[in-house]
């Protein structure tokens, strides 16, 4: 056990998943979707890739309830390859790219929804990371997922790259380096999230997106340089 809390008044604790928690993240998952009204939104993992993750290719942490599994997130440790999101965000260097992981799939229950466990999680995880190998953590986010993106942007990951990854699907590229401060910015810039290709033009002259608002119907991004 790593952590304890409540939600509401049921009282919760965290702990590192090992394989054996394999069935219940399965159920767990197929619940998480089942509620979702576009379950475009969420790819869950197969029984392989959890597998991968919790035999040492990454870190998982769940939150039980009485015992019951009802969140849990995960990090990854990806292999280099040419889809490495590292490059996306401009590590070069293979020793470099070894020092990235992979922000992984978040679910949470629907019966617990409402109590900031994303983040919580998100907070807990990160202490677990040995920053003396891992300076790098990267995820991509589909746009207009705005559950997802206020969670990137709340734990202060920015906004690299927008790119079509995965076959065809457009995406944000999140990155956040790990020993650096974020600078002071010289200018900034709102852009509505419907705008791709003036996102890309921005971010290829080297803005980031730090955050994001809603302005009536339309969702903006900042961007700064």
């Amino acid at each position: 056990m790593i952590a304890t809390g409540f939600l509401g008044e049921a009282p919760y604790e965290v702990e590192v998943l090992t394989e054996a928690h394999i069935p219940q993240l399965m159920i767990l998952q197929q619940e998480v979707v089942a509620a979702l009204p576009d379950k475009a939104i969420l790819q869950p993992l197969d029984e392989d890739e959890l597998r991968n993750i919790l035999q040492g290719n990454g870190l998982m942490i769940g939150v039980f309830v009485k015992g019951s599994l009802m969140a849990f997130r995960a990090l990854l440790k990806p292999g280099v390859d040419e889809e490495h999101l590292g490059l996306d965000v401009g590590l070069t260097t293979d020793a470099q790219l070894k020092q990235v992981l992979y922000q992984e799939i978040s679910n949470v229950h629907p019966q617990f929804r409402g109590h900031g466990l994303q983040r919580t999680m998100a907070d807990i995880i990160m202490q677990q990371v040995d920053t003396n190998k891992f300076s790098v953590i990267c995820a991509t986010v589909m746009p207009f997922n705005i559950a997802s993106l206020k969670d990137k942007f709340s734990q202060g990951m920015h906004v690299a790259a927008l790119k079509y990854k995965y076959g065809g699907k457009l995406r944000y590229v999140f990155a956040k380096f790990l020993n650096e401060e974020v600078g002071h910015f010289a200018s900034e810039v709102e852009l509505s999230m419907a705008d791709t290709e003036d996102q890309q033009t921005l971010l290829n002259e080297g803005y980031i997106g730090i955050a994001m608002r809603q302005y009536e119907s339309e969702w903006l991004v900042k961007y700064v340089k």
